[in-house]
């Protein structure tokens, strides 16, 4: 992960975070919803937390399983 890109993981993590909570799934939930080729739940935990990117494929498996539209995961409260 690029330094300079740090702050807007850990926003788009605590989206991820948000909305995952709002529906009342587990990380195990949200990683097994997110299509056959998955993610894991640590992975989803790394992304939450920003200790890890992920590809914009993984961010559209991410946003489809928690059924909100693309953009509210780079939607950043000031």
């Amino acid at each position: 992960m690029d330094i300079r890109h740090h702050k807007k993981w850990i926003q788009i993590g605590l989206n991820i975070l948000h909305y995952r909570k709002e529906q009342r799934l587990t990380q195990e939930q949200l990683a097994d919803a997110c299509g056959e080729t998955g993610v894991s739940r640590n992975y989803i935990q790394r992304i939450e937390t920003a200790a890890s990117s992920c590809s914009l494929d993984t961010l559209i498996d991410i946003a489809g399983a928690l059924n909100i539209p693309l953009y509210k995961l780079f939607e950043f409260k000031e």
